[in-house]
């Protein structure tokens, strides 16, 4: 009787903590995007990154055993580069006025600003069913989360407080809307608009024009 071959892996298997490491999967993620932007998804491997980022397969196996493990992964850097950008420009400068916050917090979340942003492909969400489990959707919700409420802590100057409740559901409200214009493939002025309007609920909300 014949054994099936084992199914490929489709997590990541380790997270670089040096900085030669981080550097070496930094470089595997622009060679990602470069082969897929280039060639389309299909032609993408796990052998062709390797070449053409020019390090041995195994050094690249090392950390994404599969060419979904390496979608998997870059679905994650994407998530993290996003939360760093708002902590970077939202949260931590503190001559914001509650207003600019919030507008830059949507700027990002929104999709409207991409500078410093990993590049995403209406296609990366429709693979992440097969790479992203429950408990992974969790962690991203709880993480996003988080990030909301850093912001409106850091917003000391709010006309009134605004509850965790309602912090979470203009998270949502924003998260789902900005994962349905990728899977619509809206345009540039629409995206805008959109975030505009977004913008507009938030700041009446936290007004108390719910």
């Amino acid at each position: 009787m014949r054994t099936r071959a084992p199914e490929p892996r489709t997590k990541p298997l380790k997270r670089p903590s040096q900085a030669r490491a981080k550097a070496t999967v930094q470089a595997i993620f622009d060679t990602y995007v470069r082969i897929w932007q280039r060639d389309g998804w299909e032609r993408i491997s796990t052998r062709a990154i390797a070449l053409e980022c020019g390090i041995a397969v195994g050094t690249l196996y090392d950390y994404f055993p599969s060419k979904m493990a390496l979608h998997s992964g870059y679905i994650r850097h994407c998530i993290e580069a996003l939360i760093q950008q708002v902590e970077q420009t939202v949260v931590e400068p503190e001559a914001l006025c509650w207003e600019e916050r919030v507008h830059r917090l949507l700027q990002l979340v929104c999709g409207v600003e991409r500078s410093g942003l990993p590049w995403y492909h209406p296609k990366l969400l429709g693979l992440e069913p097969t790479v992203a489990e429950h408990k992974h959707q969790q962690r991203a919700h709880d993480e996003l989360k988080q990030m909301w409420g850093r912001v409106f802590r850091a917003c000391t100057d709010l006309p009134r407080p605004v509850s965790a409740e309602t912090i979470e559901a203009l998270h949502l409200a924003v998260w789902g809307g900005r994962r349905y214009s990728i899977l619509l493939e809206l345009g540039e002025d629409e995206v805008r608009s959109w975030a505009s309007e977004m913008e507009r609920m938030c700041r009446g909300v936290v007004l108390g024009g719910e």
